[in-house]
């Protein structure tokens, strides 16, 4: 079902175009990743589908209808990236205001089913200063999920926060897009690969490209390869390769001859082995971030 639709969609602010003549369709399921450099336009974005701010151009609907309709006030959230709770109140009871102003029956329940479901439902008589700033991300994401929404924007939902935290809101995304759709933006493409499966992009508010990100990311004749020790000679004595490029400490994309060596990745391991280099990733094709930004071919 098409949960989205933005036509010529434009926003500018002078001369400024912060989105400028946008055209998609964002289908309900699973989570969709947002990405760009910064200006490129994903906050504009989520501001106009929210009603935040109005388009300069274009049409936009979500579910259907214009955004800032009476009818999205249960399907629509939205997680602003500098979003805060007030410090001076109690979580439980913002929590509980936010869902009266929704129009959410039983209002202390779906409370506590949103703390639950962040794993801090015994912070509901806390204050934002009393929590770590993992804990306070957490609890934004509850807010988010009051009333159990169609459509969830999540703007840089982890951004600042440690490993620990930022697992448990990527396993949250997955085990609630069952039933919700989201839309994530962030920079940290490695993220995004391991919670979405479409990706749209935007540079300079103009649409990049919208598509799988399986389909971008696995692509015949590359590998990206991590190891514990340093395999650039290793790897360019394989026959077959075309291209290798160290992109950090043991990091690699490898471009091979995927018609006339369909086995190169059984060879490369086997290399690797006979010269005592373990591996701790080798996976099909590039990763979203160099797949995005690096469009040349390895070097």
């Amino acid at each position: 079902m098409e949960i989205i639709r933005c036509t010529n969609l434009s926003k500018h602010y002078g001369k400024l175009k912060a989105l400028d003549n946008v055209t998609l369709s964002v289908e309900s399921g699973k989570p969709i990743a947002l990405i760009g450099p910064n200006g490129a336009g994903k906050t504009t974005l989520m501001s106009v589908i929210s009603g935040f701010i109005h388009a300069s151009g274009g049409d936009v609907a979500v579910c259907g209808k214009p955004p800032g309709h009476a009818s999205l006030k249960n399907k629509l959230s939205t997680l602003p990236q500098d979003a805060q709770f007030d410090p001076h109140f109690t979580l439980g009871s913002q929590l509980k205001l936010y869902a009266k102003l929704r129009g959410i029956p039983k209002a202390a329940n779906e409370v506590q089913r949103v703390l639950s479901l962040v794993q801090l439902q015994d912070k509901a008589n806390s204050k934002p200063p009393d929590l770590s700033h993992g804990m306070r991300k957490r609890l934004l994401i509850a807010q988010a999920l009051l009333g159990k929404p169609e459509l969830i924007l999540l703007d840089e939902p982890t951004a600042g926060i440690d490993p620990p935290n930022a697992k448990l809101i990527r396993d949250l995304i997955t085990s609630e897009s069952a039933n919700t759709t989201f839309i994530v933006s962030s920079h940290n493409l490695d993220e995004l690969e391991k919670v979405c499966d479409t990706v749209i992009q935007l540079v300079d508010g103009k649409l990049i490209s919208q598509g799988s990100i399986s389909d971008e990311t696995s692509e015949q004749g590359f590998l990206t390869l991590v190891a514990d020790a340093d395999a650039t000679d290793t790897i360019k004595t394989l026959n077959g390769l075309i291209n290798v490029k160290q992109n950090q400490l043991n990091d690699y994309i490898v471009e091979f001859d995927a018609i006339n060596h369909p086995n190169f990745h059984i060879e490369l391991l086997q290399c690797l082995v006979d010269n005592n280099i373990r591996y701790k990733r080798l996976i099909n094709g590039r990763t979203l971030e160099e797949k995005m930004y690096n469009v040349n071919s390895a070097t």
